[in-house]
């Protein structure tokens, strides 16, 4: 056995060993860490360096002044009104809790509207400022909830106690809303109204505290004429609104931000690409953590390019006037609207054109709309179309136009009568013109006969053609304009309404126009197709797209609208100027059903009146579906060199007098300046 010294020197030989084994292990770490840190500082220092520094340039752009809207004659309908703008824009990474610091600093320089916050809005800007509060009253399984469920009992955590904020706090609110409503490197407005000069100078001066926050120029439309044909207009979306939800994809597949303002009725929606202009560019720098160091403008954008309109606002003053007098008289306790067109029938420019409804409370409001897309019984100034019909289909000829008109008896229907010729028996052999003249349904009716096959009549027999007549009859009408869309540029128009219920009795009542139901739109492309002899032109409101001069005005043209040909009439010329003739003889022959009003007018005018039975739909509820008339008017003037036509129609009137004659006539006379508005000497 080995004695007690020898077991020392044993264990005392192997300590050095461990010793030194521990210190060259230790002498490796250290040196394999030197040598890391070496070459990181060293070999890849500059690499390294330029990653902490480095930054990211994203383009940004934002939107232009809106092009203007004038008048014929250059008066501005639709402007922009210059206002100073305090905007801000999110950087890329940029937390709620960035936004609420930058809101708070923010809310103690200038003075927003507070008063439309909701509770939800109070507790959005609660949970920024209190976001490690909120974490803490959540269990750990309620932290692993989806996020929309995990907002929603986020929400549910906080005490109306703790959102009862001071009004000084509530700025702050409504600024951090604003800021939260923009996307990504876009730019919205904190405030853009009412910026006071005090307010614009505290914010420049603290911009360098303010990330993202900057001070601009903004517009907002602005309308001289006040509600002028305003509902034809259009408007034009504010930023909390954006882009339309249904037509959103189509926006920014061509480059539109969510917030941007666009156009979303009628011609600011029609002339959108036109209106909306180039947006300006701007170049904007974020460090790593998203922050935006740097704006800098590369391009300013190119304004909208502005519409000019084919209608003239003095004129356009006068026919409102007209149809707001015509209310005001209150003539007739059933009726309470109007509407009126006026048109170029040569090229379908609009020259005039206004609705007016009167409310329960007798109001009188812009219905302008209501030319394009309302729809109404239009009665006996259809007729041209019918006797046309008569002569594409062949059933009357130039040589053989001569049909007898008697009240009618058939089997199971009512009596069907002229208003000239009513007693039974009685027979008047009259011609094409003359049935215009004096407006004979029967001839209507006998034509439609003649086109099913049935040339006989015989009191209380049989009414022998098909009922899909009408079809045919529509297919002819439809050469004119009435019952299909016109072509006008304006969004949402209306085709009218055809009748539903099935029956040979329809298609008579379709031939003097008491089935289908037209727009007054329709109706005027119609007397427009018949006055210049025989070409459909689609209706127009923009005449020109201009630019914008270096006053701000009207710059050169850049665009001529053309005008648009729908369709030619397939008819005979001559038998149009049969037709022609007619609507001259309406208002210059002692038996004309308009010569009362137009025999001893100086404007030439021609022109068919009409009376439809119908029921009421108007504003009065208490009268609903009572039976009323409605009364119209088509003409144009001069009738050999035709400058203007004129349509009227007013709806739901109590007796069958005709009021749309004598309101056309006015219209006419406002725009040649004579009768009651000829210029004084």
């Amino acid at each position: 056995m080995e004695d007690n010294g020898q077991q020392q020197r044993k264990k005392k030989s192997h300590v050095p060993f461990r010793l030194n084994l521990l210190f060259f292990i230790v002498f490796a770490l250290f040196s394999a860490v030197i040598f890391r840190l070496g070459f990181l500082q060293i070999i890849r220092g500059d690499e390294f360096e330029a990653i902490v520094k480095r930054t990211e340039t994203t383009l940004v752009t934002e939107s232009v002044p809106r092009g203007l809207i004038y008048d014929s004659d250059g008066t501005v309908l639709v402007g922009n009104e210059p206002q100073h703008a305090i905007t801000y824009t999110r950087g890329a990474n940029t937390t709620a809790a960035d936004m609420a610091a930058v809101a708070s600093v923010l809310g103690g320089l200038i003075k927003v509207d507070s008063e439309s916050l909701t509770e939800r809005d109070l507790k959005d800007y609660w949970i920024a400022v209190h976001n490690e509060e909120l974490l803490a009253r959540l269990t750990d399984a309620e932290k692993l909830l989806p996020g929309s469920e995990l907002y929603d009992l986020e929400l549910g955590k906080i005490t109306p106690e703790e959102i009862n904020f001071s009004e000084e706090e509530r700025q702050v609110a409504a600024i951090f809303k604003s800021m939260n409503s923009a996307y990504a490197l876009s730019t919205t407005n904190i405030k853009n109204k009412e910026v006071t000069d005090e307010e614009l100078a505290r914010v420049s001066e603290n911009l360098t505290k303010l990330s993202g926050v900057d001070v601009a120029t903004d517009w907002v439309r602005v309308y001289p004429e006040g509600d002028l044909l305003s509902s034809v207009l259009g408007s034009v979306t504010n930023e909390k609104t954006g882009l339309p939800s249904d037509q959103a994809a189509a926006y920014l597949a061509k480059g539109y931000a969510r917030n941007d303002r666009v156009g979303n009725s009628y011609l600011e929606q029609q002339y959108e690409p036109v209106l909306s202009g180039t947006k300006s560019q701007w170049e904007t720098v974020t460090d790593q953590s998203g922050e935006v160091l740097t704006r800098a403008e590369t391009y300013d954008g190119k304004k909208g390019d502005n519409l000019v309109l084919t209608i003239d606002i003095d004129f356009q003053k006068k026919i409102e006037q007209i149809a707001t007098d015509f209310l005001k008289s209150n003539v007739d306790p059933y009726n309470d609207r109007v509407y009126i067109v006026a048109s170029d029938p040569n090229t379908g420019e609009i020259l005039g054109m206004t609705g007016k409804q009167r409310t329960t409370s007798n109001e009188i409001t812009d219905d302008a709309l209501g030319v394009i897309n309302s729809s109404y019984g239009m009665g006996s100034v259809v007729k041209g179309a019918t006797v046309l019909s008569g002569y594409m289909s062949g059933v009357i000829s130039l040589n053989n136009n001569v049909l007898v008109d008697e009240p009618l008896q058939f089997q199971g229907s009512q009596l069907k009568k002229s208003v000239f010729n009513p007693t039974i028996g009685n027979q008047v052999a009259i011609s094409d013109i003359e049935a215009l003249t004096r407006s004979s349904n029967i001839y209507m009716i006998k034509l439609a006969m003649l086109m099913g096959g049935q040339s006989t009549y015989e009191a209380g027999g049989t009414l022998n053609i098909s009922p899909d007549l009408i079809d045919e009859l529509r297919s002819y009408f439809s050469q004119f304009g009435l019952g299909v869309k016109t072509g006008i540029d304006l969004p949402n128009e209306a085709s009218g309404l055809k009748g539903f219920s099935e029956g040979a009795a329809n298609v008579v009542d379709e031939s003097f126009g008491q089935y289908d139901l037209y727009t007054t739109l329709q109706l005027s492309q119609y007397v427009n197709t018949i006055a210049n002899g025989g070409t459909r032109y689609a209706p127009k409101l923009v005449s020109e797209i201009r630019g914008t001069d270096k006053t701000g005005g009207l710059g050169p043209i850049e665009t001529t609208m053309d005008t648009k040909v729908m369709n030619q009439v397939n008819v005979d010329p001559a038998a149009l100027k049969r037709v022609q003739q007619g609507f001259y003889q309406v208002t210059h022959s002692t038996n004309g059903t308009a010569y009362s009003t137009f025999g001893k007018d100086t404007n030439n005018v021609a022109g068919k009146t009409g009376t439809a039975e119908a029921f009421y739909d108007g504003n009065n509820k208490n009268l609903k579906n009572t039976s009323v008339f409605n009364s119209t008017f088509v003409g144009y003037a001069p009738f050999d060199n035709p400058k203007i036509a004129v349509t009227v129609v007013v709806p739901y009137l109590s007796t069958d007098v005709g009021r749309a004659t004598p309101i056309s006539k006015k219209v006419f006379d406002a725009y040649f300046n004579t009768g009651e508005y000829a210029v004084k000497k």
